[in-house]
């Protein structure tokens, strides 16, 4: 096998390994193994790498390059030569939340993987060996990401403020992504130690929203610890403020580069060292329990019969036939217990709750609510269905994708009221309980005046749900693996969805500033819904049998 570069790098700090009582002859035997079936699949611009189980979206190489041109964007927090906390903590609150997001939705399902004990616990292989392969295989894609998204700012960085930033700002990176991946673990331990089986699964689940939500919110806290003034920024510390990673790494340029000096910037540039050693030193003492803890995962619970009874509810009221509301129920059964589409989705449902309000914060933060109440900033609501991009495109895979012959086996009069079956149960249990919430939560802020318009937002995100399904490729609901997402390129759907859905808020925006529009526009709306409805599930394919998905998920 390959003895890949960054195996050597490790082979210099086996002792650290060794001190941390793992088997360094397994353990690199073991990334060994991993990194040589990656290269054996994909290649990459990583040592020629690709973790198929990490399940990146696309091709891996775009996914690379795209982090490489927003990296670019950085290079404008890194090049002033003052307010060093200012800049530095609003980049490391940027890469922080991008970060974050790429670990929970893209590399969780490897973090809570069980298929290596089939194989390994076999073998004179100890679960802290084990855990911790796995850990430092996260972490080399983790780097890589990382690397390749601050790679332009950190060259700049060498060249506009010397050899101490440069190296500063790379030992940061490094500190960061272990802080980032260890806090993740530690938290998924804690909720391991609680629950068990299928209910400990949703818990996960729900805890990947609270952190998008949490990691997206944190960043816009971030550009308040600055008052901004007519003499330039200041910063004025606050009890919270050390609560903010991004401070942290922030406050050691401000005290080492920048000279200055005060008992908080010390405190939060120990914390920038000091929380994830500590966090580190913890997960190493704690890797058995969770190797041990994991097995809870393959626990089956049992299914809620309620929700089962609110999905034939639904299905009874909203599908015109049984084939429809067969598969109304199957795609809400499925989205309920499959593992891999909640891991997939549910952060961007996390994301998509919190990103209309985000876009407000200014206005709530200042506390000017009277222009808040007179604005139309409620059409920010539209952003709530970017979830539905996600979520349409997950649809179509599955671990169970072998299941799908039985789409050859069931006499199905053709596949259009499959589709709008699928469709519906997605729009139903994803969307419009988020936009309720939201609604709901916008009423609060501008008043009953926007009643009109939120009937109107929903009748245009319902409109939109049908597009997204239409601008991606049709495949038959659960029918593919999800490796089979990695070979399929979707980056021309997602940017025209985005540019769809904010000419429906633009769109929106114009009837509301003509008299009695949004009521021209509630009609409007209502007639393209009832057409397009229609129009995208007809019975074109009825007695055909082409099934084009199973030839991919097969």
């Amino acid at each position: 096998m390959r003895d890949f570069f960054v195996l050597k790098l490790l082979d210099r700090m086996q002792w650290i390994f060794k001190a941390l009582g793992a088997d360094y002859a397994v353990l690199r035997r073991i990334l060994q193994v991993k990194l040589t079936m990656d290269g054996r699949r994909t290649p990459t611009i990583f040592s020629g790498t690709q973790e198929p189980k990490l399940n990146m979206e696309g091709s891996p190489f775009r996914v690379q390059w795209l982090y490489l041109l927003l990296g670019l964007m950085l290079i404008a927090l890194v090049a002033p030569a003052d307010n060093y906390i200012l800049t530095m903590s609003l980049m490391f609150s940027i890469v922080m939340f991008m970060i974050t997001t790429t670990l929970i939705s893209d590399f969780s399902t490897v973090m809570l993987d069980l298929r290596d004990k089939n194989i390994l616990f076999s073998k004179p292989v100890d679960r802290r060996t084990l855990n911790m392969a796995k850990s430092i295989h996260i972490l080399i894609y983790l780097l890589t990401l990382t690397l390749t998204f601050t790679g332009p700012s950190l060259l700049f960085s060498l060249f506009r403020h010397g050899a101490l930033f440069f190296f500063l700002y790379a030992a940061e990176i490094i500190l960061m992504d272990g802080f980032i991946l260890v806090f993740t673990a530690l938290v998924y331990l804690l909720i391991l130690r609680f629950f068990d089986g299928e209910k400990l699964k949703d818990i996960i689940n729900y805890v990947q929203i609270i952190l998008s939500v949490g990691v997206t919110v944190g960043a816009q806290l971030v550009s308040r610890l600055f008052n901004i003034t007519e003499f330039g920024l200041n910063f004025t510390p606050a009890w919270w403020h050390f609560a903010l990673p991004p401070v942290w790494f922030g406050a050691p340029f401000e005290l080492l580069v920048g000279g200055a000096e005060g008992r908080h910037l010390t405190i939060l540039a120990v914390l920038a060292l000091a929380a994830p050693v500590v966090l580190f030193a913890a997960y190493i003492r704690l890797m058995p329990l969770f190797e041990r803890s994991l097995q809870k995962l393959a626990e089956q619970g049992a299914s809620g019969q309620g929700t089962g009874r609110i999905a034939r509810r639904l299905s009874e009221i909203t599908c015109r036939n049984k084939v429809e509301a067969m598969f109304f129920r199957f795609t809400w059964s499925m989205m309920k217990h499959e593992r891999e589409f909640k891991l997939r989705v549910y952060p961007t449902v996390g994301l998509s709750l919190v990103l209309p309000f985000i876009f407000i914060f200014n206005q709530v933060w200042s506390g000017d609510m009277a222009a808040i109440r007179g604005s139309r900033s409620f059409l920010f609501i539209y952003y709530s269905a970017l979830l539905m991009m996600t979520a349409v495109q997950m649809l179509r895979y599955s671990t169970s994708y072998k299941g799908a012959w039985i789409y050859k086996v069931i006499p199905l009069p053709g596949t259009a009221m499959v589709y709008r079956g699928m469709l519906k149960a997605v729009v139903l249990k994803l969307l419009v309980p988020l936009f309720t919430l939201e609604a709901a939560v916008f009423l609060g802020l501008f008043g009953s005046r926007i009643i009109a318009d939120m009937a109107a937002v929903l009748l245009a995100l319902l409109l939109y749900s049908v597009l997204c399904f239409l601008l991606f490729p049709r495949a038959l609901p659960f029918s593919e693996k999800y490796e089979a997402a990695r070979r399929k390129e979707f980056t021309g759907s997602a940017f025209v969805q985005l540019f769809v859905l904010a000419g429906l808020a633009g769109i929106h925006y114009v009837f509301t500033l003509i008299p009695a529009g949004i009521y021209i526009y509630l009609v409007i709306l209502a007639a393209a819904n009832t057409w397009i409805w229609h129009r995208a599930f007809l019975p074109e394919d009825s007695g055909s049998s082409r099934l084009p998905t199973l030839r991919a998920g097969g």
